[in-house]
């Protein structure tokens, strides 16, 4: 667990580095999305989803910061038999990535990542990782995009504790360091001047066998209502190759959030 506060920290580093020597002025664009989902009746629950992006550009160099974070309450019954409201859904993450073009205005670059994440409800308290490598702008035009990097890494879980049942022991937390190939790619096309698709995957794939490899596929459609406010209508799968017999391998997420970018 004490790795989680130095992991957090390094991924604000990539906003602060300067470029002492670029003569270019830097440029700023951010966003925040929100959403909410409200259920009553049968079934009473509330949903929060939330989303910040900043992108910053000086010269050569380009720093992406994400950070993603959702938390559900449902109403369930105590062991009193009295009704009350439970969180039954609380993650977020973070992830920040620089790159460094090799040329001005060039397609190959150098890059370095670092994300970070918890899910209360997963098999995992923690999974983070730390990644460098090369990677490519394909292409990118005024219609679309493809970007592409990959690179070697070290990824660090920390599984949850499970306590005893009639046919098991407990397990108490346990620490897992692998080394990791990361393979991660963004594809963006607008389907039209109001409508953009975005795809992106990310691979983390454990070079020993018996280690959990990690994978995140994320679909979204945004639509503009005005300069400044999108709709945003997203379908998000992880997936773990290692977990306990309690908990699944395939998680989903879909979601509708308001973007505004600032």
């Amino acid at each position: 667990m004490k790795i989680q506060f130095p992991l957090v920290a390094l991924c604000l580093l990539p906003l602060t580095a300067q470029n002492a020597f670029a003569k270019d002025e830097s440029t700023y664009t951010s966003s925040a999305e929100l959403g909410f989902l409200f259920k009553s009746g049968n079934t009473k629950s509330g949903d929060v989803k939330a989303a910040f992006n900043l992108k910053h550009e000086k010269g050569q160099w380009r720093n992406l910061l994400k950070i993603n974070a959702l938390a559900k309450k449902t109403e369930l019954e105590n062991e009193a038999g009295e009704d009350e409201f439970e969180s039954t859904d609380n993650k977020w993450d973070i992830n920040t990535q620089t790159n460094y073009s090799l040329q001005e205005d060039g397609k190959n670059y150098l890059y370095a990542n670092i994300a970070y994440e918890q899910d209360k409800f997963s098999g995992f308290v923690s999974q983070s990782s730390l990644s460098a490598g090369w990677g490519r702008h394909f292409w990118e035009t005024e219609t679309s995009s493809f970007f592409a990097d990959v690179g070697p890494g070290i990824k660090y879980d920390t599984l949850r504790s499970i306590p005893a049942t009639d046919t098991t022991t407990a397990t108490g937390e346990e620490s897992n360091t692998s080394a990791i190939i990361q393979a991660q790619a963004i594809y963006t096309a607008k389907i039209n001047e109001h409508v953009e698709f975005k795809q992106y995957f990310v691979a983390k794939q454990a070079l020993e066998s018996d280690k959990n490899s990690a994978y995140r596929s994320e679909s979204s459609i945004t639509t503009k209502l005005i300069e400044s406010l999108q709709f945003k209508f997203s379908f998000r799968v992880d997936y773990d190759t290692e977990v306990e017999a309690e908990y699944e391998n395939t998680n989903t997420e879909t979601s509708a959030t308001l973007i505004y970018s600032f």
